[in-house]
């Protein structure tokens, strides 16, 4: 099956979901499914596509220029990743945001990227912990914003940012927590969009936050990688509820 030349140039991205896999940076989707599922996930977490929004089956399949079926395919996949919602009567659309989720996502993530950091601290080489360090150094040279846009991320620091985080946890030696962990990342990242797209977090060095996790890891200091770990994705909740409060609740904006 020939991919379309508006899909053909859509750049890869790793699939989380409960597929418990990374794909190679380079390796391309194998079907027209595949690639729908992957644009469309990435606009639902950068928020170009909004929660609540209706997504319309014949106009996604001619926008992308494959079938219904490859559509209605890759939307249900996102539904069972809990990006997208399904109704008999109303068909799909982006899942809504709610403070109640955003709490509940946060706390959970807490309790299941911080065993996993801890057992990673546990179980992790001297090579795990060269990773770590090459990672944040990593991150630390792009911008965390564009310059004349501080409402959008730069693109190169979120594909980063991720890479950051998925290194802390990588020695946990879980396939399952890992995978968990993944879900819980795609679902705080939406919230996290929504938020920068109020221009709210200038008023938090991220940067900082991130270091004192190395710092904490690099010791070998479980109790306080954690401890950095949980108070970073507790201030990223607090500014989201601070900068969407018209949001929760998802409307139609279709």
């Amino acid at each position: 099956m020939t991919i379309s030349p508006t899909l053909a140039k859509l750049p890869a991205m790793s699939s989380i979901g409960l597929s418990f896999g990374e794909r190679l940076a380079d390796e391309r989707p194998r079907s027209l499914t595949s690639a729908v599922q992957e644009r469309l996930r990435a606009d639902i977490l950068s928020t170009r596509l909004l929660p609540g929004q209706k997504l319309h089956i014949a106009g996604l399949a001619k926008q992308f220029s494959v079938s219904l079926a490859a559509v209605r395919e890759a939307l249900s996949r996102l539904v069972a990743d809990g990006l997208v919602q399904a109704s008999d009567q109303r068909g799909f659309r982006v899942s809504p945001v709610s403070s109640a989720d955003l709490r509940d996502v946060t706390q959970t993530r807490v309790d299941i990227e911080g065993l996993a950091l801890r057992r990673s601290i546990e179980r992790g080489d001297a090579a795990w912990l060269a990773s770590v360090e090459k990672s944040f150094t990593a991150l630390c040279a792009v911008p965390h914003t564009y310059p004349d846009d501080p409402t959008h991320h730069y693109e190169e620091w979120v594909v980063r940012h991720r890479v950051f985080h998925r290194t802390l946890v990588n020695a946990c030696g879980s396939q399952w927590l890992l995978g968990f962990r993944d879900v819980l990342h795609e679902q705080s990242e939406r919230y996290r969009r929504l938020a920068i797209r109020r221009n709210t977090e200038h008023t938090r060095d991220v940067e900082a936050e991130h270091a004192a996790i190395v710092r904490a890891v690099l010791k070998r200091d479980a109790d306080a990688a954690v401890a950095a770990l949980s108070e970073h994705f507790m201030t990223t909740m607090h500014l989201v509820e601070l900068a969407t409060p018209k949001t929760f609740g998802g409307g139609d904006t279709a």
